[in-house]
């Protein structure tokens, strides 16, 4: 194994996406002999069978065809099965259909597409802070232009589902990007506990030895909320407002490890890589993001909740790009006469969480990659005329 996939973000070079390249080939012949190794059967649950053969139809299979296995179908189009959402989503692992759910294959939070451009997720039932969250999210006039399209809730197997608008329907080999937003992702609740715990100071010498102070090295102990605040400072998140969670390049294997991407320039060249030169993408990207935040300062939704945890999605290919914000499992109402900004940094009991913050610094970071992708065009034309 190569020692450029051991390489720090410091180090970062177009080499980790020549990898995935790779990578990516190698699972494709793996998928490729377990094409030849399958006799077709097909699944006895009639709900996995409807819901795969319905996708397939969509993405345009002949109806005779969508019909054979679905293991079929992911070795011949190799890998262009994706689904939205979070950084695990962007993982190439092949579906498995365990009865009632078209599931991602090692994917704990279950979001799988289903047909029509449409997407389910899985949720704990009928008060689940998300679906809670969907439904506020479209009937306000601003936020609805930000977010994904919600199309209601559904039923598989006893498991409850919100069907979503797959961000994904329409682009082809799309060049994919999840950011994580805000200063925390963790809820206020999470961390009340003061209580000291070994096994945290353990996790946190394991990463990195000389993180405690002296009185944690002494006591062997921190609180959850000293470990959190550690673990979000490894990333861009505390300072930035924003992290890279993974982006996923046409024709390679998605990128994961990206949180350890701090400096202004790990990021930017992260970006760079991303937009792949490209100042139209750079450009619109901006306009997008600049659109957004001016949506959610105009929100009563977002004026009322605290954002946790939700990402920028941004999807593009040679024709097309699109922008949302996702991911509404720990949007939590504000307490009566409580006011956020979006923007200053998070106390305990300020229930800030730096959303537009990070806004506000995704975007002048855009505006730099363009401005990069501008002067490389402008170089590119001028070794030309020299020739």
């Amino acid at each position: 194994m190569t020692s450029s996939i051991f390489l720090t973000m410091a180090g970062w070079t177009s080499d980790k996406f020549r990898l995935s390249c790779i990578d990516n080939n190698g699972l494709k012949r793996t998928l490729l002999k377990m094409l030849i190794l399958d006799n077709g059967t097909k699944n006895s649950n009639i709900e996995a069978e409807r819901s795969a053969t319905e996708y397939l139809v969509d993405q345009g299979v002949p109806t005779a065809n969508a019909n054979k296995s679905l293991l079929s179908f992911l070795a011949i189009n190799a890998l262009e099965l994706s689904a939205p959402a979070s950084p695990v989503l962007l993982e190439c692992n092949a579906p498995t259909v365990p009865p009632g759910w078209l599931q991602l294959s090692g994917h704990p939070k279950s979001i799988a597409p289903v047909a029509n451009g449409i997407v389910r997720k899985r949720i704990s039932g009928p008060t689940d802070t998300e679906l809670v969250a969907y439904r506020q999210l479209m009937g306000d006039p601003h936020a609805i232009k930000v977010v994904p399209k919600f199309l209601g809730v559904h039923q598989v197997g006893g498991e409850h589902c919100i069907e979503l608008h797959n961000m994904l329907h329409g682009f082809v080999e799309p060049n994919v990007m999840d950011i994580k937003m805000g200063f925390r992702t963790f809820t206020e609740s999470e961390v009340s506990n003061t209580a000291l715990r070994e096994d945290l100071y353990q996790k946190m010498i394991a990463v990195d030895p000389s993180a405690p102070t002296q009185d944690e090295h002494e006591r062997k102990a921190i609180t959850k909320l000293r470990y959190m605040q550690f673990r979000e400072n490894m990333s861009s998140t505390q300072e930035k407002g924003f992290r890279i969670e993974a982006l996923k390049m046409r024709g390679c294997t998605p990128v994961t490890d990206l949180k350890t991407v701090k400096s202004d320039h790990q990021i930017r060249s992260t970006i760079g890589h991303f937009v792949n030169g490209r100042r139209s993408v750079a450009k619109d990207i901006v306009k997008r993001l600049r659109q957004m935040r001016t949506l959610i300062e105009k929100s009563e939704f977002f004026q009322r909740h605290q954002v946790l945890g939700s990402s920028v999605f941004i999807v593009y290919d040679d024709n097309r790009l699109g922008v949302w914000l996702i991911d509404f499992a720990k949007a939590l109402p504000l307490a009566h006469g409580t006011k956020v900004t979006h923007r200053r940094r998070w106390q305990m009991g300020n229930s800030e969480e730096g959303l537009l913050y990070g806004f506000d610094e995704l975007i002048r970071t855009m505006e730099a990659v363009q401005q990069q992708s501008t002067h490389a065009v402008g170089r590119h034309q001028s070794r030309a005329t020299d020739i």
